[in-house]
């Protein structure tokens, strides 16, 4: 308060004017009764030279928010300096120019102050002559139609005509600030009256209107109160409906911030099963290398076997100098027992081809299965979000597949079986027939020089099963490297996706519904040609049957053509056998290791076949938790549309019974004016 004492002194003293003790007083004292910043010079005579300076201190930013200068008989030109320091103040709220006399001079400054202040609410202008003048308070009005901040404007007692109040109505049709407007003992007439009644079918911010003493007939008082209280009805329920959309808004907002959050924590879980998923291919990834590491062992058998077949070769090379010896004699029985060994030497040859050929034809449907299994995954990766109902409908296909491929397995393994106990019988058979061939020479080293061609060969078809396999795993490794690189971007692209609007996640999602039939029939088919396979092996298990017993027919015609020669040769071939007797040693020895190869074999299929069904037992698990969270998610999101579906109705219904309000009260006030 002392700073603008000074002030007002230090300007005094510029402009050389003396400081009225009572202006003096009352800069030192701002505060009234309720403690607020109050400036109070009422019912005292102010010079032009004070309200010059006065004008001057209200320009700067004071704490003062009331000015009270009534009945003070201000002049023209000090009303002008005032309000010419008010337009650019910002703190005064009120201002009181009550029973000064103003006129037209003063009605034009009160309109560029209201024009150019953005922050006077109340004004007071009771006991004036604001009317008299048509044109200077036409100026007044254009100041209070651009003005966006009074509140309350008292004109009573300013002489306004008929003239006066359609400007004013005009002004308050555009004006959507004021609430209370006195117009109290003027000469407004029927003409201003109804030019007021007008202005109120657009202005629907205004409040109260006081109107006695206008001579305004009472049938336009009454409708001018029924729309000043439709306007209340109007505004109280406006601010309701704000309230209620404003705690609306927050409701929604909560909402989306918790459905946020779910999508957090569902964006998270999906993270760590794509780790699990990564970790175990990370698994499958060191059992190839296992298995590749067997293969490579398997390779060293072979080259073991290699060295053992060239140490055979060279005493094969000794026992055929020996039985050139004996040639001579066993010429006769040569030519007939080299047709039988040459027909069973085919046979066994042919029968050892088949074994290969569906040895690599299983390790041919492992890889295929292998690479399926990893499109599978890649696309169980691609199809995380999909619909509730046609993951229920795969699910029950993959248990009806899980179900015939168990039992194409078991089938498969029941064959296996079969085939084994021929193999065996038909081993023990070929073991009879060896143990009766041991006594001829010629025979065994014909029978040697066979199975080391098989043998060869068979080491042949080894080596490029060998080399076709790891070209299979190099393409494999990259195929897998790229559509992991794939799978990464698509994630990528799918977390973009789900931001998006939900129109798009219901075409995504019958996109993806359509992608999911293509791999049901896709995996039909596979189960089809399955199914197929099954059937040419159990085919050619048959054939087999029958040729196995074909040979054991045969077998038994030469063992009895054999039982009358053998009589007669023993005696010839008691010394040869000695000689053989260390050969076979080492070509049982031969045997004993090839036996354990194939069980060696038998084993990493089994191991393949274990790993397999483990590796879809988790693709299982893992589409199910999947389908779980996808659950969660949509019931989620049903419950958010819900609410806000509920919400907008609900604004709907308040914005419905607003409207029918609204149309509703002009008839009323018609009616009753009537």
């Amino acid at each position: 308060m002392e700073d603008l004492r000074r002030t007002y002194v230090s300007i005094c003293k510029e402009e050389g004017v003396e400081p009225q003790e009572y202006v003096l007083g009352q800069l030192s004292e701002l505060q009234d009764s309720t403690g607020r910043p109050r400036l109070n010079l009422s019912t005292h005579c102010l010079s032009v030279d004070t309200c010059a300076i006065l004008g001057k201190v209200l320009q700067k930013e004071v704490l003062c928010t009331e000015v009270v200068l009534s009945d003070c008989m201000l002049s023209e030109e000090g009303v002008k300096l005032l309000i010419q320091g008010l337009c650019q103040n910002r703190t005064v709220r009120l201002l009181d120019l009550k029973g000064n006399n103003l006129r037209a001079a003063s009605a034009e400054a009160l309109g560029k102050l209201l024009r150019q202040n953005r922050t006077l609410q109340s004004l007071v202008l009771e006991w004036n002559g604001l009317g008299l003048w048509d044109e200077a308070f036409a100026v007044f009005c254009e100041g209070l139609r651009a003005n966006q901040n009074l509140r309350q404007l008292d004109l009573r007692n300013n002489q306004i005509s008929h003239q006066g109040a359609e400007g004013l109505a005009v002004a308050l049709k555009h004006n959507n600030t004021l609430e209370e407007l006195d117009l109290r003992w003027n000469n407004i007439g029927l003409l201003g009256g109804r030019a007021l009644l007008g202005f109120l079918q657009y202005n629907k911010k205004l409040q109260q209107m006081e109107l006695a003493g206008n001579n305004i007939p009472g049938d336009v008082l009454t409708a001018i109160e029924q729309a000043l209280q439709h306007n209340t009805e109007c505004l109280s329920t406006l601010t309701e409906s704000k309230k209620k959309t404003q705690i609306l808004s927050n409701e929604i907002q909560f909402l989306k911030m918790e459905k946020g959050k779910q999508f957090l924590n569902l964006m998270g879980t999906i993270d760590r099963q794509r780790e699990d998923i990564n970790k175990s291919n990370r698994k499958s990834s060191i059992r190839i290398g296992q298995l590749q590491e067997a293969l490579n062992e398997r390779t060293s058998v072979l080259n073991s076997l290699r060295a053992k077949l060239q140490m055979t070769e060279a005493a094969l090379a000794l026992s055929e100098q020996k039985s050139n010896d004996l040639g001579e004699l066993l010429t006769s029985s040569k030519l007939e027992k080299s047709e039988i060994a040459e027909k069973h030497a085919k046979e066994l040859h042919y029968l050892h081809e088949e074994a290969g050929m569906q040895q690599a034809k299983l390790v041919r449907e492992l890889n295929t299965a292998n690479e399926k299994n990893l499109q599978l995954k890649n696309k169980v990766d691609e199809l995380e979000r999909k619909c509730k109902v046609q993951q229920d409908q795969i699910f029950e296909l993959k248990q009806d597949l899980m179900s015939k491929t168990a039992e194409l397995k078991l089938r498969l393994v029941q064959t296996e079986e079969q085939f084994e106990m021929e193999k065996k019988r038909f081993k023990q058979a070929l073991e009879d027939a060896e143990s009766l061939r041991m006594k001829e020479v010629e025979h065994m080293t014909h029978h040697l020089s066979e199975s080391e061609k098989s043998l060869q060969e068979r080491i042949q078809k080894l080596e490029g099963m060998r080399i076709q396999l790891e070209e299979e795993v190099s393409r494999g490794k990259a195929a897998a490297l790229l559509e992991r690189a794939q799978a990464e971007e698509e994630m990528v692209k799918m977390r973009k996706q789900l931001r998006m609007e939900e129109e798009q996640r219901m075409n995504q999602q019958e996109e993806k519904i359509r992608l999911l039939i293509q791999s049901r029939d896709e995996s039909q088919v596979h189960c089809l040609q399955q199914k197929q396979c099954v059937l040419d092996l159990q085919a050619k298990n048959t054939q087999l049957i029958l040729e196995v017993e074909g040979l054991k027919h045969r077998i038994e015609e030469l063992y009895q053509e054999l039982s009358g020669k053998e009589q007669e040769k023993v005696a010839e071939v008691n010394r040869a056998r000695l000689e053989l007797q260390e050969q076979i040693g080492h070509l049982q020895a031969e045997r004993t290791a090839q036996e354990g190869f194939k069980e060696k074999i038998a084993a990493l299929e089994r191991q393949i076949k274990v790993q397999q069904n483990n590796h879809r037992e988790s693709l299982l698990d893992k589409e199910s938790e999947m389908s779980s969270l996808l659950e969660k998610l949509r019931l989620k999101d049903a419950e958010i549309k819900r609410m806000q579906e509920d919400e907008a109705q609900r604004a709907n219904y308040l914005q419905n019974a607003v409207l029918a309000y609204m149309q509703g009260s002009p008839h009323r006030g018609i009616s009753m004016s009537k």
